[in-house]
């Protein structure tokens, strides 16, 4: 049983219910079926009482708001009705006391509330998502109920199932008012959190102490981190999750961090900064054809741009830069097309951010592509996670980078390939630079962008000034 805290019953009181009864009418607009949703459950690491951090399923909270273990939901019409068990006696006894099944239903605004066991009923003749396997899977586990069958239900409704798929996509993929001041809750505390980053890198020795400092910020604020945390001197690793380098005072240190808020809203900011405090001129030689290309991304957001575009623009950007350095040979935009900057940027410039960091990416790409695009098979457009028009309330992030991978500079087809489009003796003067990447969160408007992490500068000399050193 959740034990919710006094700020998140209040916040839910206030401002949430009528979202969520919102939500549920909105889906209801979109399918004229019934759906089945579940929470999931905690996972045992060695013993029942021994978990790992809870969280709820995403689509769940969309339209429950709360982040319940071990219950579902069934929504019909706009109506909501709530499976979930009240704590038993030991359970109170272990982790204190909890709501009610029936208070949770008058907080969330429920139709009807009724134990767990009896979400087989609720089953019946219900769309439900592929995704949600694992979370339905806890639940039986849960009852020992062997006699609701999740996979014949997704089998025998295959055009509803998807159905109800691209519905969610579509509710969840704009935010409403509800959603946008969680995200600016996260966006706020991911912010401090990278200030504190910056400013203890001073006196800190390896990329774990640093990560500590950050992630204290998040805790203190009752928060969590929306993914695992990427704080390295080795910025060229994409999602590098050690944290015993020392840090050196010619390093750049790489921290992608990000706060989740108590109902799950996620924030998703990278800087990179030097941990002497300065940029080496090769450095921010090549920092600012980054920042170049992120900025001139974010210009360019507004509704009915392709996500596309902005990646391309992106690419385009960053080959300028480096042909004007020197490092590449060529036409900025034939490099492209031959996707020479993949060498350098191999990744997309970015993704939906929602209740996920990479928002409904559980559904595929059903989300992140347009109905009937399908992903490339390029080099350097195989990792694009978003490619559809904009559309005022979404929120991606931007993230442009540069790295120096050894697994594709050093790879024998790519070097034959590219080995009249890259400078390698101009290459290796800038080998104090392993990965840069610049990211913020942005919130599409009617008129154009929003940073919501604006707060947090990207400047060069901005960020020395934020590096205590």
């Amino acid at each position: 049983m959740q034990t919710l805290t006094p700020s998140l019953a209040d916040t839910l009181a206030e401002n949430l219910a009528e979202t969520l009864r919102q939500r549920r009418q909105q889906l209801a607009e979109r399918v004229p079926f019934p759906v089945m949703l579940w929470s999931g459950g905690d996972q045992p690491r060695n013993f029942p009482a021994n978990v790992y951090p809870y969280r709820a399923s995403s689509h769940f909270l969309y339209f429950a708001g709360l982040p319940l273990a071990n219950a579902a939901i069934r929504l019909e019409a706009g109506r909501l009705t709530l499976f979930m068990d009240d704590a038993t006696e030991t359970e109170a006894l272990w982790h204190g006391p909890s709501q009610t099944r029936q208070q949770v239903a008058e907080q969330i605004g429920a139709d009807a509330a009724y134990p767990l066991a009896a979400q087989a009923a609720g089953l019946q003749g219900a769309a439900v998502l592929w995704a949600q396997m694992g979370a339905f899977q806890q639940m039986v586990a849960l009852l020992r109920a062997q006699e609701v069958d999740l996979a014949q239900a997704l089998a025998g409704k295959v055009a509803d199932n998807l159905a109800l798929a691209q519905a969610i996509v579509q509710l969840r993929m704009i935010q409403d008012e509800g959603a946008i001041a969680q995200l600016r809750q996260a966006a706020k505390v991911s912010i401090e959190a990278h200030q504190a980053g910056m400013a203890v890198t001073a006196q800190a020795q390896t990329e774990a102490q640093v990560r500590a400092a950050m992630e204290a910020v998040i805790t203190a604020n009752n928060m969590a981190c929306a993914y695992g945390s990427i704080v390295t001197v080795h910025g060229e690793v994409l999602h590098n999750h050690h944290y015993h380098n020392p840090l050196q005072p010619g390093d750049l240190l790489l921290a992608d961090v990000g706060a989740e808020t108590e109902t799950g809203w996620a924030a998703d900011i990278t800087r990179t900064w030097p941990v002497s405090g300065q940029f080496s001129s090769s450095q921010r030689d090549l920092y600012e054809i980054v920042l170049a290309a992120h900025d001139a991304c974010i210009d360019q957001v507004k509704p009915g741009v392709e996500y596309r575009s902005l990646h391309l623009l992106a690419c385009r950007t960053i080959a300028e830069g480096l042909v004007d350095l020197g490092i590449l040979k060529g036409q900025p935009d034939s490099l492209v097309e031959q996707d020479a900057h993949a060498l350098f940027f191999p990744h997309g410039v970015g993704h939906l951010l929602g209740l996920d960091v990479h928002d409904m990416e559980d559904l595929g790409d059903l989300a992140g592509y347009a109905a009937g695009r399908e992903r490339s098979d390029r080099f350097g457009l195989s990792f694009l996670r978003l490619d559809r028009p904009l559309e005022a309330g979404m929120v991606v992030t931007i993230e442009p980078g540069f790295y120096q991978v050894p697994a594709l500079l050093n790879q024998p087809e790519r070097r034959r390939q590219y080995e009249d489009m890259v400078n390698w003796e101009r290459l290796a003067q800038f080998a104090d630079v392993r990965g840069i990447r610049i990211e913020d969160d942005v919130r599409v408007t009617a008129a154009g962008a929003e940073v919501l992490t604006a707060a947090l500068p990207t400047a060069a000399t901005a960020i020395e000034a934020q590096v205590h050193r």
